[in-house]
């Protein structure tokens, strides 16, 4: 079985995609960050590969998840402390224990489809890794069905060298990889362009 886990902020005005804000204001990139956490979570459910877990910041008792309606039957866990590695490697370490491969993905980008992640899963029954890199350099999707800490440690998150040093650990440990086609995230006024074009942009834009 898969476990896709989902890693979010939660939708809050002047705390989820906040580099959007000069082109959608803060209300309007809050109601976007909504608009593709629901969007991910669908995709993720639809997948039907196995458990899908929302790993939330902040934890999700806390106010900001207060009006959020999530879907029933998902997990929920607390994403922890740290950086970005330290949050991904305690959340796949934890899923690894007890199911037999997982699927990390954010909300920023709205390619990831059922299919894909469908697929994804699939390429995790020949490979030890699967990743999906996005054009800024980073990846969209990180499949496992290993566990090492070499693959978060002292990783130069938010630069465009993460994937490519992604890739070359995964050669190091000796593992196999599938790198499968590149994909775009949401994160920059210039990446709206990405968006599905039956969305529009929120009532802010």
């Amino acid at each position: 079985m898969t476990r896709i886990i989902i890693f979010a902020k939660a939708p809050l005005p002047g705390f989820a995609k906040t580099r959007l804000i000069t082109a959608l204001g803060q209300a309007g990139a809050a109601k976007l960050a909504q608009q593709m956490l629901f969007n991910t979570l669908h995709e993720a459910i639809a997948a039907d590969v196995g458990s899908v877990e929302l790993c939330a910041t902040p934890e999700i008792n806390h106010p900001a998840w207060r009006d959020i309606q999530l879907p029933k039957g998902i997990g929920i866990s607390d994403q922890g402390e740290g950086d970005l590695g330290a949050r991904l490697a305690l959340a796949s370490e934890r899923a690894l224990a007890n199911t037999e491969q997982i699927l990390l993905i954010g909300t920023d980008c709205v390619e990831i489809s059922g299919g894909l992640l469908r697929e994804a899963a699939q390429a995790l029954q020949e490979h030890d890794a699967v990743i999906h890199c996005t054009a800024d350099g980073g990846y969209a999707l990180l499949g496992l069905r290993r566990f090492s800490p070499f693959l978060f440690s002292d990783m130069p998150w938010s630069t465009d060298a993460v994937a490519n040093t992604t890739i070359a650990r995964i050669g190091q440990l000796g593992w196999s990889v599938r790198v499968g086609q590149m994909l775009h995230d949401v994160d920059e006024p210039e990446d709206l362009k990405y968006l599905p074009a039956k969305w529009g942009l929120p009532d802010a834009a």
